[in-house]
């Protein structure tokens, strides 16, 4: 029997802040259940510069 390897799955975030800006996050090997950590990731991708600096008012997953 031949199986479908398992690929890295990416998944697409929008993050917006206060002021109306947004920025975009991918997240590789992301479940649906990991949701709840996404907000957290987001403020730790701030402290290290990927993410733009500000208030984030909220986090969509787009794919």
């Amino acid at each position: 029997m031949f199986r479908k390897s398992g690929s890295a799955r990416s998944v697409m975030f929008v993050v917006t802040y206060d002021d109306g800006r947004t920025a975009y996050m991918w997240l590789d090997d992301h479940g649906k259940g990991d949701d709840h950590r996404v907000g957290t990731i987001a403020r730790e991708r701030q402290q290290q510069g990927v993410l733009p600096d500000g208030t984030i008012c909220g986090i969509k997953r787009v794919r």
